[in-house]
């Protein structure tokens, strides 16, 4: 099967299971959330296998800090965050791995706080009060939008790299044309819904269409330290799980706490 046919195949089945989970929310929208930090974060174990990574504390406090945001919000989520760190001290203690604590236990940490507080924010946006799903959904399409554009842009238009030494597929002619598209979308979605007023909506776009291109370099300069292409091949030509949701882990945290001020 051709890379382009995997992808829209897997696009055909998996966009629509996310938009309903997320539009339906509650418990739904954290089960499809919990199974996307569950296999992220074991591509995640296996990216930094180097590291020497304590998983176990690594899973648990992801669990913790999604479970924290859909029972109590964003303090509980973020409690759930920080008990990694302590679980993962007492692993490495009794552990007989020779790896350097400081790393093990960072390693450990970062990808809780990577992958459960980045997804956790994505249903902290779901749970806003009276417009909980529109911002949720505004912030996957604005995303979806970003990087597709983004993508051809850079085929099409792509002349500078951004990012020559960790992804150089980037392009900024891709940037400016994802940042385009990313602001389009959250304009008409959020244009007259009583949740922002335009000028808002329009900087939520731009924080959207910043937040997310970082995620995506995040995790290339993670892949391009460990030498890896991709970080899986469960989606087929999406890569790994965390290719696809890597920009996502940072838009969300950052057009949540762009809407919480706004609103505030």
């Amino acid at each position: 099967m051709s890379n382009w046919l995997s992808r829209i195949l897997v696009a055909a089945v998996g966009l629509p299971i996310v938009l309903g989970a997320v539009y339906v929310g509650g418990w739904w929208a954290f089960a499809l959330v919990l199974v996307a930090a569950l296999v992220g974060l074991h591509e995640y174990w296996l990216l930094a296998r180097p590291l020497a990574p304590l998983a176990p504390a690594g899973y648990i406090g992801a669990v913790l800090a999604l479970a924290g945001v859909e029972a109590g919000g964003i303090a509980w989520g973020f409690g759930g965050v920080l008990a990694t760190f302590p679980l993962a001290f007492v692993l490495k203690a009794i552990s007989e791995a020779r790896a350097a604590a400081t790393i093990a236990i960072s390693g450990t940490v970062m990808g809780a706080a990577w992958i459960g507080g980045g997804l956790g924010s994505l249903l902290l946006l779901r749970e806003l009060p009276d417009h909980g799903r529109l911002a949720a959904l505004t912030v996957l399409l604005a995303v979806w939008a970003g990087d597709t554009f983004a993508y051809l842009g850079g085929r099409l238009l792509g002349r500078h790299k951004m990012a020559p030494a960790t992804s150089p597929g980037k392009t900024w002619e891709g940037f400016v044309v994802g940042t385009a598209a990313t602001v389009f979308v959250a304009f008409v979605a959020l244009y007259h819904q009583h949740l922002l007023t335009i000028g808002e909506s329009i900087v939520l776009g731009v924080v959207i269409a910043v937040a997310a291109p970082l995620g995506d370099l995040f995790e290339s300069l993670l892949k391009r330290d460990m030498d890896v292409k991709d970080t899986g091949r469960l989606l087929g030509g999406h890569g790994g799980m965390l290719d696809r949701i890597d920009a996502l882990l940072f838009a969300a945290p950052a057009a949540y706490f762009t809407i919480l001020a706004f609103l505030t």
